[in-house]
């Protein structure tokens, strides 16, 4: 589940006065403030440490722990002290699963090809079935379930595509300042979308996000989103059918593959655009592109 917007305010203003101390000129105050910073973190983690030592103790509290470690705000004050449940790489690997559905329905996939020391390493394999969606956007899909994931990530690498530069090291790593992804690409992009979790094999529901209509399919358990007009006629899909993993418009009878990017199949050259799409704690995100960061 996201960070409400004000914890991400209190997150941002943590990081924001830790580089302000960074900044300050004189070399005997600035020590002075990042050591009391460290002497903070150093006590509160070890009264954590010590609280979840106790909570270990009773029969279910390694239940109790793995929960706290799944929940995003608690999780990711585990991760500022190193005590977080599941290690990093169990992490990165299960939120590349997550992200796995989206990037097939491009003709690709991404392998980790390892970690070390906060630096992830990934592979973009496969193809793009002409697909119009940028690499960067294929990117933002990875980089926003790994961030999620694991906050606690210093690079990600992934071969192939642009490659994010190092990210500055900071005390507090529980959010992370994207200020060099391109307006637009920010997580602030990503808008949660309700009533689609529950959606049927084999179905297909229309929702307006921020304005847009964006056309929500459901196939071999995969959910897929893609732009709710029609390439070729232009007509809403709100009334298209799944015919397998082809959606047919009601319209002009135009069929587009949502398994293979939404690639048109009557018509060459015609592609039904696709949305990046994520599904967390069963609450659906996506990206649209050009949307102005809320």
């Amino acid at each position: 589940m996201p960070q409400d917007k004000t914890s991400q305010k209190r997150f941002q203003r943590i990081e924001q006065l830790i580089q302000q101390i960074d900044s300050v000129a004189d070399p005997q105050v600035r020590a002075g403030a990042v050591e009391l910073v460290q002497s903070l973190l150093e006590m509160h983690g070890g009264a954590i440490n010590r609280l979840l030592e106790i909570v270990s103790e009773d029969p279910a509290g390694q239940a109790i722990i793995d929960q706290l470690g799944e929940d995003e705000l608690v999780g990711g004050l585990l991760l500022l002290y190193g005590l977080h449940p599941v290690d990093f790489q169990t992490r990165v690997m299960q939120a590349l699963d997550k992200v796995r559905p989206y990037l097939k329905s491009h003709g690709g996939n991404v392998e980790l090809l390892g970690v070390d020391q906060g630096v992830v390493q990934l592979q973009m394999v496969g193809s793009c079935h002409g697909c119009p969606s940028s690499a960067m956007t294929l990117k933002l899909a990875i980089e926003e379930a790994i961030y999620e994931a694991a906050p606690d990530v210093t690079e990600l690498r992934v071969a192939g595509v642009v490659e994010q530069p190092p990210a500055a090291p900071a005390l507090v790593p529980l959010q992370r300042l994207r200020a060099d992804v391109p307006t637009g690409e920010q997580n602030g992009s990503w808008k949660e979308v309700s009533g689609v979790a529950a959606l049927s094999q084999g179905s297909v529901q229309a929702i307006a996000v921020e304005g847009r209509p964006v056309l929500f399919c459901r196939w071999n358990g995969d959910l897929y989103a893609y732009a709710g007009n029609c390439s070729s006629c232009g007509h809403a899909l709100d009334a298209a059918r799944l015919d397998a993993t082809t959606l047919i418009c009601p319209h002009c009878a135009q069929g587009y593959d949502i398994s293979r990017a939404g690639l048109g199949l009557n018509q060459s050259g015609l592609q039904l655009q696709p949305f990046p799409l994520l599904m967390e704690g069963g609450q659906a995100r996506i990206a649209l592109p050009g949307l102005a960061v809320s």
